[in-house]
């Protein structure tokens, strides 16, 4: 089940978030290694999900990428709204959701994920009193509790966790996999950017 190759029957949800304000620009077109960033995330979803879907308010950005391309049900919500337009789009029962922005994603912590999910709603990583809500993964049951918290006018992506079964996972248990955690390293800034391009060049 481990070999490489072999790609789970399972949803990769990539939340593309459109307008980056803190970025200047969209990141998911950033370019590296002459690629556009959210085809990088893409390329390493595929290697290990049957199935992968873009969740983004403007669809017809990302039309062009060879990958479907589903909308907010719910726009304005932000995360928590793209989460719950990926789950309901997915065909499988379970997905694993990241960001258009995270191009250090490692298979086998994936593949952890997926494994850790079973008999879970929710499985995320915890660091302290954070919950790292992207790079997590979410099961169809989960969905009843999304809509009653976005109908009652909530955002916050972890509103909804008191409703459904969470397996939160320690850092040590990640790290035995990734160590450093590289990849939950995300682009938020210039700077961001900027310092994610060295560390690429530094691996070349």
């Amino acid at each position: 089940m481990h070999t490489a190759g072999f790609r789970w029957p399972v949803t990769g949800v990539v939340l593309a978030g459109g307008a980056s304000r803190r970025m200047g620009k969209d990141k998911a077109f950033l370019e590296l290694a002459g690629r556009p960033l959210i085809l990088h995330v893409l390329d390493r979803m595929a290697e290990l999900c049957q199935e992968v879907l873009i969740v983004a308010s403007d669809v017809s950005r990302y039309a062009g990428l060879g990958t479907r391309v589903v909308p907010d049900v719910f726009p304005g919500v932000g995360v928590l709204g793209g989460l719950h337009a990926g789950l309901r789009a997915a065909q499988h029962d379970l997905i694993l959701a990241v960001g258009c922005d995270m191009p250090f994603l490692n298979p086998a912590l994936l593949r952890a994920f997926v494994v850790w999910a079973e008999g879970y709603d929710v499985v995320a990583l915890r660091r302290g009193e954070q919950v790292e809500t992207l790079h997590a993964a979410y099961r169809r049951t989960c969905l009843p509790a999304m809509e009653a918290v976005i109908r009652a006018g909530q955002q916050r992506i972890i509103s909804f966790f008191p409703y459904v079964r969470v397996r939160y996972i320690a850092r040590e248990e990640a790290e035995a996999l990734d160590p450093g955690l590289r990849s939950f390293r995300n682009v938020n800034t210039p700077q961001d950017w900027e310092s994610l391009l060295a560390e690429v060049e530094r691996a070349r």
